[in-house]
């Protein structure tokens, strides 16, 4: 445990990170702020009212068109094309906030005190070296653990020593 007067943060040392210049959010590619646009509408309850309204009509329109071959196709391609696209706009966004999220992360290892550098940019890492570090944490965890365990029977050693004096000598209204 750190001593009161310690900081969990590093000192902030002008460095690059905190002397860049504002990021220009306006200049952003049209598809970039076209799929960020569309996926955000997309999971909106508006979205799915519209969506649930058209398979509506096209189900109220089978009769009219005798339930053909053209009536179904017209819902499979439609759906088939709308899925399609929105796969690549979906994972457009999530590929975007992924990364934006690991650079977060990365910030916050970089910047705290006692914290493990070499943790910064995981995620480019080979499968092979990520399995390397979760063998090592799940013998960190272990350790943890059994020196948990310990503090727990402890205090449970104590806690219960403690109700058996309280049992012994009850209060009195």
């Amino acid at each position: 445990m750190q001593a009161p007067e310690e900081s969990n943060a590093k000192e902030s040392a002008p460095t690059e990170l905190n002397q860049a210049k504002p990021v220009n959010h306006k200049k952003k590619d049209v598809f970039t702020r076209f799929a960020t646009h569309t996926a955000r509408l997309a999971g909106t309850p508006l979205s799915f009212g519209v969506a649930v309204a058209i398979i509506a009509a096209w189900a109220l329109t089978g009769p009219i068109f005798n339930f053909s071959d053209t009536w179904q196709l017209v819902i499979n391609t439609s759906t088939t094309i709308v899925t399609f696209l929105m796969v690549f706009l979906i994972q457009n966004t999530q590929n975007r906030d992924s990364e934006a999220l690991h650079l977060k992360l990365d910030e916050l290892i970089r910047a705290t005190r006692g914290a493990k550098n070499a943790l910064i940019d995981l995620e480019d890492l080979t499968q092979e070296e990520l399995d390397a570090f979760k063998r090592k944490f799940a013998v960190m965890a272990e350790k943890g653990r059994l020196e948990d365990a310990e503090d727990l029977a402890d205090l449970i050693a104590e806690t219960s020593e403690e109700t058996r004096k309280k049992d012994k000598h009850p209060r009195r209204h």
